[in-house]
């Protein structure tokens, strides 16, 4: 199988203005910090981009934002960013608050081809505007319809040249639903290894396109 080994800088003639990108990480644990080097490094702006908060104005996603790329984020919390949090109410950038467990189902809906997840979470408050609210068997739910995007940026401690991955302990969060949900993904590996085993791998080599090697 064809080696998915390339140079961050080959990549950056994947991006565009106004895409949208979703970013792995869980308070920057997980993020691909190099290959938000190479969003920064790109000077691609207006994007829409997904990640579970706004990290810190020096790592994670912050980055991005700090560097005035970001034009709307979906998350779940950007209370380690205060930046984030002053850009928001200057009305420098959009913010899109959403329950964790929501987001990240609403991800896992987008890889699996479904339409949208029905959630109890969000009734009768400000989540419930703007949506359809369906009752089953006397209950009612929200329908969160399913999020897909142009890229995922991602992380893995080790990866195989083909894009078989394995994550350990906390830096899986939100990297696998994200590899599912992406026309494009794009994988940071801590370490890139001759082989790994089949028992280990938590991302498949399926839906990743580019492997990169980070720095330790």
């Amino acid at each position: 199988m064809k080696s998915k080994i390339v140079t961050k800088e080959s990549l950056k003639d994947k991006l565009f203005d106004g895409m949208s990108i979703m970013v792995g990480g869980f308070m920057a644990c997980g993020t691909p910090e190099g290959l938000v080097d190479m969003i920064i490094e790109s000077g691609v702006k207006d994007l829409t981009m997904y990640c579970n908060d706004a990290g810190f104005p020096d790592r994670g996603i912050g980055r991005i934002i700090a560097n005035g790329q970001c034009k709307k984020l979906y998350t779940s919390h950007i209370g380690l960013n205060p930046q984030a949090q002053k850009m928001m109410n200057d009305g420098e950038m959009e913010i899109v608050l959403v329950p964790q467990g929501t987001l990240a189902e609403q991800i896992r809906a987008g890889g699996s081809g479904l339409g949208g997840v029905l959630t109890p979470t969000g009734l009768g408050t400000l989540v419930e505007e703007g949506k359809q609210v369906i009752e089953i068997k006397g209950k009612k739910y929200l329908l969160e319809e399913a999020i897909t995007a142009d890229l995922a940026i991602i992380f893995a401690n080790y990866a195989d040249k083909v894009g078989n991955a394995k994550l350990l302990g906390t830096t899986i969060n939100f990297n696998p639903v994200m590899s599912l949900a992406a026309k494009t993904v794009m994988l940071e590996a801590l370490e890139i290894v001759e082989h790994v085993d089949q028992n280990d791998v938590t991302i498949t080599n399926v839906v990743v396109d580019y492997v990169v090697e980070g720095e330790h």
